[in-house]
Parts: C-alpha cells; sequence; structure tokens
C-alpha cells in the first residue's frame, strides 16, 4: 500500500467528552512519495468558538456560520481514506475526532493502518529540540505559512512524513530487525514499511558497527595536534583583546570589556603563583571566554590539564557547544577538549543490547524509549543521555542500561572498546582542558581523585553552589523507589543471579524484603505527616520535610521504625549471604563481578539504614525527611548532609591543590567575599580576590520599585498579600504588554497566585506559564513564554538563576519576596545551631548572606545585555525598612530606587516606558 493520508483537524477545544466540535478540516494525498491533492473546508460546529481558538486559529464564528456541517461532507472524507493508511501529526486526537463524528452520524469508523508523525519523529530524530508542528518545520526548514490552520498543517505534515520516510531508508539493518520487534506496541503501523525495508536497506555506512544484535555509531578519537605557546601571556592577550586583535577581527562590533581582560589576568596570576582566587564576575563581564583563554595558555604552556566544572550538565554542553568553539578561533591555537560525566549519563551498549533480548512485556512508554535508542545509538558520538529527550518513565529504564550498572568489565571485551564511558574517560587523559560537573569532581574529590585524570588547576564556575554539591555528595540519601529499583535490577542482573542461587529461596527472601521496606517507608510517611503538623516546614519542590533527631524522637514510636529497620537489614544481610555463598562456588569471572557489585550496592544500603535509624546521630550532620502529602504513601526521600563542609573542603581540596578559582556573578555580600570563603574553607594565605564590573549601564536601564502599600505579612494574612501581588501582576502587564517573569519563593504562593491569575486573565490575550503547573521543562517553559507576544511566567527556586530571556521579551521582573529559607528548613536549622555554638549570630553569618546571594540572581534575569531596559519590581517592603537592607541594596548595581504607593509606582513606570 503506498497511498498516505495525512489529516488536520481545528477544534472548539481539546476534548471530545465537553463535546467540542471539528471547525476545519485538512486533508493532502501522498502517493509514490509525491502530494498529488489536498481537500480543505471550515465546519460548522453548532457551538460558539472560544476566544482562546479563535486567537490560536484566526477563525471565528462569522468565518463559519455559511460553513457546512460535519454530516454534509462525512462520505467524501471516507472515501478519501479508502485503502490508505491514516497519518496525522498526533493520531489519536485527530482519528478520535473523526471517529467520534461518524460514528454519531451511524458510519462505520476509520479502522485503516495509522501513523503518527510525533512518534516516527521522536524515534527518528531523538536530537530534535521538539516535537511539536511548528518546532520540526523549523528544525527541517518545511514551509509552514499558516500555523494552526487546516490545510497548512496538513502540508507540512505530509512533507515531514516524507522525510521520516526517508531517515527510515537509511537505518541499519539491525535498527530496523529491532523496530520490527517493537512495532507492535507503537501507535504507528509501520510493520509493512519496515519488513519491506529489510529486504531493501542500502550498504551500511563505515562509521556504523554492528554487534551483539544492534548497530551504533562506533567514533573514533581524532585529537588536534597541539603546540607549546612561545608568546609571553601578555602579548598573547593583546592579540586578543587589544585593536586589531582576534576578538576585533572576529565580531564586527565588537567593543572591548576592561572586565574581561582584568578576569583573565587574575585567572593566570592565580595560576603562576599557586593561588586560589575568587572573581565575582557581574553579568556581560563574558565570564565564559575570560576563564577559557588563560586556562588553554596555561595547559598548553606547562603541558598540564586544566579541569573546567560548572553547576550543570546543561552548562557544560552550553560550554561545549557555543563557548569553546569561539574560544578556539579566538585563541588561534589548537587544543583538546574533553567532557565527562557520571556514569548514570553514559549508556551502555552491552547492557542496552541484552535488555533487547529479554522478551518483556514492556508498556509503551518503555518501548518507545528502547525505540528512541535504538536510533540514537547509530548517531551519538558520546553516548550522553542529554542529548535526547526520553518519555517520563523512560529515563527509569535508561537506569538499568546506563553505564552505573556495569560491573567491571573485561577490558579485552569488544563491549569495553565500544563503551562510550571509556572514550569519554580515555579522551580526558589526552585533553588539555578537562569539562566536569560540580556533581562529578565532588565524587572524585570524596573518592581521592580516582575518576577524574590528575589535575592540580581548575576552574569552577557558578562556585556559589559548590558548597550545597559538596555537602550532598558527602551526605547521603535515600528513597522507596530507588531502594525498590536497586533490588530489581540485582535480581535481573543479565540472569546470572538466578543461575547461581537457590531461586525459590533467593524469591522468597526478595519478596519478604521488599514487603518489608514497603512497610517501614509507609510507616515513615505517616511519622512525617504527623510530626510536621507541629513544625510545618516545605522544600522548594512543596515536599512536606521533617528533620530527625534519634535521641530526640519519641522513644515508643521511634522504637517501632528502628524495629523496622532492624527487619530491613537483617533480610538485607540474608541476600548477602546467599550471593557470599554463591562467589565461593566455581563461577566465571563475569559472574562473580557482576554478585561482587550486588553485595557491595547491598552494603551500601545496610550502612545507610544504619547511619540513619539505628546508630544515632553526629552533630556534624543533619538528618531529614521529605514526603509529598498527596503522593503514594511510600514515597519517602531520606538526607544526611554536612552541617559544615568548610574544613573537609580545606583539607581535602584548597590543601592539595595548586590553584583553584571559584567564580561566578554572584559571590560577595556587600563587597565583601567573607561569607563564600568561610562556608569553603578557602586559606587566607593563598587567595587573590577580584570584583569586575559589569559593562552595563544599569543606572540607565533598570528601575527599583517597592511599592509601601502592601500588606504587611507580619500582621495581615498571606492570601492578603497573594491578593495585592496579583492585582499588581495584572496593572503591570498592562503596562508592559506581559513579557513579565514572576519569582516567587515557594511553590505554595506560586499555585496560589497562579489559581487567581488565571481567573483574571481568562478573558484576556494573556497567556498565562507556569511552573509545575504548566507542563514541560524549565527550557521549554522560557521558549513557550518567548513564543507568545504578552506572556507571564510565573516561576520559583530554579528560575532565580540561569535563565536568559534577552531583549524585548523581558521587560519587568517581579520578585514577591525576597528570597530567605524558612528558619525551620531542616538544613538550614541545623547549620544555624552549628553557627549559634561557635558564638555567632546564625542571621548574620548564615540566612542573610544566602538570600543576598539569591537576591543578586533573581536581579540578574532582567538585564542580560547592554540593549535591555526594564524594571524590577519587589513586593517586599523589607529591601527599604529592615534594618538589614542595605545588604540587598549595596549588593547589587547602583540603580534609581523609588518607595511609593501601588498607584505612584504604576504611574513611574508607564512613563519610563
Amino acid at each position: 500500500m503506498d497511498k498516505f493520508v495525512v489529516i488536520d483537524l481545528e477544534t472548539t477545544g481539546n476534548s471530545i467528552e465537553n463535546n467540542d466540535k471539528i471547525i476545519e478540516v485538512g486533508i493532502v494525498v501522498i502517493e509514490k512519495d509525491e502530494i498529488v491533492d489536498e481537500y480543505t473546508t471550515l465546519l460548522h460546529p453548532n457551538k460558539p468558538i472560544p476566544p482562546f481558538i479563535s486567537n490560536l486559529t484566526g477563525i471565528t464564528d462569522k468565518d463559519v456560520i455559511n460553513a457546512p456541517t460535519f454530516d454534509t461532507i462525512a462520505e467524501d472524507i471516507v472515501e478519501i481514506f479508502k485503502d490508505s493508511y491514516l497519518v496525522a501529526h498526533n493520531v489519536p486526537f485527530d482519528l478520535g475526532f473523526l471517529n467520534y463524528e461518524l460514528t454519531n452520524l451511524g458510519i462505520d469508523r476509520l479502522l485503516n493502518p495509522v501513523i503518527d508523525t510525533v512518534e516516527l519523529s521522536r524515534i527518528l530524530f531523538p536530537n530534535a529540540p521538539g516535537y511539536k508542528l511548528s518546532q520540526l518545520s523549523e528544525y527541517f526548514d518545511l514551509t509552514h505559512d499558516y500555523p494552526h490552520r487546516a490545510l497548512s498543517d496538513a502540508y507540512v505534515t505530509a512533507k515531514l512524513l516524507l522525510v521520516l520516510k526517508n531517515k527510515l531508508k537509511s537505518l541499519p539493518q539491525e535498527t530496523v530487525r529491532q523496530l520490527i520487534k517493537l512495532e507492535k506496541t507503537l501507535k504507528s503501523d509501520i510493520s509493512l514499511i519496515l519488513h519491506d525495508l529489510n529486504n531493501n536497506l542500502p550498504k551500511v555506512k563505515e562509521e556504523i558497527t554492528s554487534y551483539g544484535g544492534i548497530a551504533f555509531k562506533n567514533t573514533s578519537d581524532d585529537l588536534l595536534e597541539t603546540r607549546e605557546i612561545s608568546n609571553s601571556f601578555g602579548t598573547f592577550l593583546d592579540g586578543i583583546y587589544e585593536v586589531e586583535g582576534r576578538m576585533q577581527t572576529l565580531f564586527e562590533r565588537y567593543e572591548k570589556r576592561p572586565g574581561q581582560r582584568e578576569m583573565s589576568e587574575t585567572i593566570y596570576d592565580c595560576f603562576v603563583s599557586n593561588n586560589h582566587g575568587l572573581i565575582e564576575a557581574e553579568t556581560g563581564t563574558g565570564k565564559s571566554l575570560a576563564y577559557l583563554i588563560p586556562a588553554v595558555y596555561d595547559a598548553l604552556k606547562s603541558k598540564s590539564k586544566i579541569v573546567i566544572s560548572t553547576f550543570t550538565t546543561q552548562l557544560q554542553q552550553q560550554l561545549l557547544d557555543e563557548e569553546l568553539p569561539l574560544a578556539q578561533k579566538i585563541i588561534g591555537h589548537p587544543f583538546n577538549t574533553a567532557l565527562i560525566k557520571g556514569k548514570q549519563h553514559y549508556i551502555s551498549l552491552e547492557k542496552f543490547a541484552r535488555e533487547l533480548e529479554v522478551n518483556n512485556k514492556d508498556n509503551y512508554d518503555i518501548t518507545l524509549t528502547k525505540a528512541i535508542l535504538l536510533v540514537w545509538i547509530t548517531e551519538t558520538n558520546t553516548g550522553d543521555i542529554e542529548e535526547i529527550h526520553l518519555p517520563s518513565s523512560g529515563y527509569m529504564y535508561f537506569k538499568k542500561v546506563s553505564t552505573e550498572t556495569e560491573t567491571n568489565i573485561n577490558p579485552l571485551s569488544p563491549w569495553f572498546s565500544y563503551s562510550f564511558y571509556q572514550k569519554a574517560k580515555k579522551r580526558a587523559k589526552k585533553a588539555d582542558l578537562i569539562i566536569t560537573n560540580h556533581a562529578l569532581l565532588c565524587s572524585d574529590l570524596f573518592n581521592d581523585f580516582e575518576i577524574l585524570p590528575k589535575y592540580n588547576k581548575v576552574i569552577i564556575d557558578e562556585a556559589h553552589h559548590l558548597e550545597e554539591t559538596a555537602s550532598r555528595h558527602y551526605g547521603l540519601k535515600l528513597d522507596y523507589v530507588t531502594f525498590q529499583h536497586s533490588l530489581n535490577r540485582i535480581s535481573s542482573t543479565d540472569g546470572t543471579i538466578l543461575d547461581v542461587v537457590n531461586n525459590d529461596k533467593w524469591n522468597l527472601l526478595l519478596t519478604d524484603t521488599k514487603h518489608e521496606i514497603d512497610d517501614m517507608f509507609r510507616t515513615l510517611f505517616q511519622y512525617v505527616l504527623s510530626q510536621s503538623k507541629k513544625n510545618q516546614s516545605y522544600s522548594d519542590t512543596g515536599r512536606i520535610q521533617y528533620r530527625f533527631d534519634l535521641e530526640k524522637e519519641e522513644a515508643q514510636r521511634w522504637n517501632v521504625i528502628k524495629d523496622m529497620a532492624l527487619r530491613v537489614n537483617n533480610q538485607l544481610k540474608k541476600m548477602v549471604n546467599e550471593l557470599q555463598l554463591a562467589i565461593n562456588l566455581d563461577q566465571d569471572q563475569k559472574i562473580k563481578n557482576e554478585i561482587e557489585a550486588s553485595v557491595l550496592a547491598l552494603q551500601e544500603y545496610i550502612f545507610s539504614i544504619e547511619r540513619f535509624f539505628i546508630k544515632g546521630n553526629s552533630s556534624e550532620y543533619v538528618n531529614w525527611m521529605e514526603v509529598d502529602a498527596y503522593g503514594a504513601k511510600n514515597a519517602v526521600y531520606l538526607y544526611s548532609e554536612p552541617t559544615d563542609v568548610s574544613e573537609l573542603l580545606s583539607k581535602k581540596f584548597f590543601e592539595v591543590k595548586d590553584s583553584i578559582i571559584l567564580t561566578s556573578a554572584t559571590l560577595t555580600m556587600k563587597k565583601s567575599f567573607s561569607f563564600i570563603q568561610n562556608r569553603l574553607g578557602v586559606p587566607d594565605d593563598r587567595l587573590i580576590s577580584k570584583q569586575i564590573h559589569s559593562p552595563f549601564q544599569y543606572e540607565q536601564q533598570v528601575q527599583l520599585m517597592v511599592p509601601n502599600d502592601f500588606p504587611d505579612i507580619s500582621f495581615s494574612t498571606m492570601d492578603d498579600f497573594i491578593y495585592a501581588t496579583c492585582e499588581a501582576i495584572i496593572s503591570l502587564s498592562e503596562i508592559t504588554n506581559g513579557r513579565m517573569l514572576v519569582l516567587f519563593t515557594s511553590y505554595d504562593m506560586l499555585r496560589k497566585a497562579h489559581n487567581i491569575l488565571k481567573e483574571a486573565l481568562e478573558s484576556t490575550e494573556y497567556v498565562l506559564i507556569a511552573q509545575g503547573i504548566s507542563s514541560g521543562s524549565r527550557a521549554r517553559l522560557k521558549k513557550n513564554f518567548q513564543t507568545f507576544d504578552q506572556a507571564i511566567l510565573l516561576g520559583t527556586n530554579s528560575f532565580w538563576e540561569g535563565v536568559d530571556i534577552p531583549g524585548e521579551d523581558l521587560s519587568c521582573l517581579m520578585i514577591v519576596r525576597l528570597p530567605f529559607q524558612p528558619p525551620n528548613h531542616p538544613v538550614y536549622e541545623a547549620k544555624a545551631k552549628h553557627v549559634q555554638e561557635e558564638n555567632k549570630n546564625p542571621f548574620f553569618e548564615l540566612s542573610l548572606p544566602n538570600a543576598v546571594i539569591r537576591f543578586k540572581q533573581g536581579f540578574g534575569r532582567l538585564i542580560r545585555s547592554k540593549t535591555d531596559r526594564g524594571i524590577v519590581f519587589v513586593c517586599d517592603s523589607r529591601l527599604i525598612k529592615a534594618r538589614y537592607s542595605t545588604y540587598f541594596t549595596k549588593s547589587i548595581p547602583n540603580i534609581p530606587v523609588h518607595y511609593k504607593s501601588t498607584a505612584e509606582l504604576l504611574e513611574i513606570a508607564e512613563n519610563w516606558f
């Protein structure tokens, strides 16, 4: 069958259950890979078209007043679909509406084989930036004249289908064979197409390797030939930054930023003098290039490696994709870089191949994940899962096939030579610059520097996150889902364990252990709920938190939990004994390695449970639990972190490395580095500190506004304050045409504000986007915000930093409350107690500095370039009235400040814009 009929419908809404109706049909017919026919019509829905749909599609009630109803065209549509595939971008939506209308008329439902271009795009182009039709049309450069009009959407979907069919033809035979096994669980009926391809596939590309039943890209490690730099550092910088230097040659409108060169010089001074550096580089400095230039120079000059660590893997990728290629052009000398992350980020080809052999009854998400991975491994150079997007439950499946699940594989095995993780490590050994993240850097630090290649100099970007990352890596984490998943993984390790233990005994042991774990976590869940009623605290993600101390818990109830923990550990020890007996049998080395790894994993759980529940608390650690009040009744998360990592970092890091550069846009409070220096344990005698000021003219680009008539939360209810905030958001949005980012300090406040705003803005053209409510990642929400002309974005925690919305897309930043951590937050409570024991004031030593740094991060979201212009509206009058207010105002650039009534501020804002 070589006829494909592509359909797109516009409707009054998304729900058949709500009696939504079709208002436009667009159909395109493809035969022999050519578009041969089209059909389109408006339809009268016999109900009003909602304003939102009219805004989206341009179709109004007037347009359809004389249009036919569906019953008059139903037979024509059925005829078009005879002997064809039915193709749509999200088949369940279009086919669902179509069949609903046909059934209502007593006409047989369409039962054609279907192709869903969303699903096929996800599988065949796993690297695409998104899978909306508009995103894919841009990605493939397909003409899309009238988005959200049926015929235009159908044409783009038809062109997309031809792209997808061509991609299918390029797949290796092993990939096609594996897809044939998965096809039955997919939405798209591509069995005939795949079988036809299997018999007529072209010769495999040279870089594709087939082994173990799968095809994958086997990348070679092409390193650049480097040479030593002979120039002095000053001459080297002159050739980059000064008149007629490479920066001016490369950038048509290059403007020298003195702070950028100053930062490069400061870093090199630290390197040559074996000192550590604290460098605050304000927005606009060009921080990344400023540290890459001396890093490359020193690496090539001294023939040694320099590690560059960022906070998130996304920032790592930005360095790799954008900053490093630019640095290569600017520096003019070849140098080699390597990106390395933790094992959990890389796919294990061996594990994946073995997983595909197991005849599991997978659900749709897992099948889709397998299909995506099959295509992706034929294209990826890195095997790093961050390159692609998986279905939500696909990430849990990926844990089963990540390199983290591997035991010591034989270096002589082909799988070892194909391993993406081993290739990343090998490249890192040869590279001049190693790009990593704080998490892996801390793992390396606390594992006696066994993960990263030997280095003596490191640049830590976003260094204000180093303390929390180090605390997390030196602490413990235990949660129900991961615990149970680990037990399942141990019991299904390539079938080896089940081959060497008594199956009946092992299965009974496993069942009993899981039952004991479930009982313990359910009891912990109830315990947290009951205890938190006395003193409720919430995490950034809205979970209820409870800090516990073994010596102070209610003896009667805690003894029940302790007994449960002992029973769990007894079960785990029995499992360990069974596995150790199996090791002593005559086994092959691979099986022994698998079993030893399982024993180690179980012993780590035994240790964690003892630390949390049995062996008492150390005053040097804070232990707490988190639960989602409306989540699963066993979903409990346990954490333990040191209250102070400064001494640890000082001894294990700052004293053993030649030079550590700590940089960020937010390291100082009131122009002082003392807070961050003390928290990280940076020694005085080897420290160079420098503030690099922004080249932006903040006093001309920003107005800071603080209302003096908002309800005072100390004397009024939170609801009154949120109502006042929402009124201000609505009024300001009319002045700025939306383009607002509103930063909250808690999800609870955000949710309440969203409910009020949603109702108030329902009849307007403003688009309301809210973190945790609107679907999608932070990057997706940001992109959606920039797509609409009149949008308001509500964010919390992660939106306070790392979100760049330059230009006219953002004109107003609202900060609802000063970002103080709640005083009953478990970690803050413990750290505050530790500070008190040193006869210091926890507020001024801990709470205030953290809030100021967070405030500076939020403030920095508004102005991202020299041409940006906007207002910062802070609803919290403490910024002006509190005795500590100058710590905030003196920590941001000097800008005009207005402290007046809301009405006066709105007038000033309107005049200023």
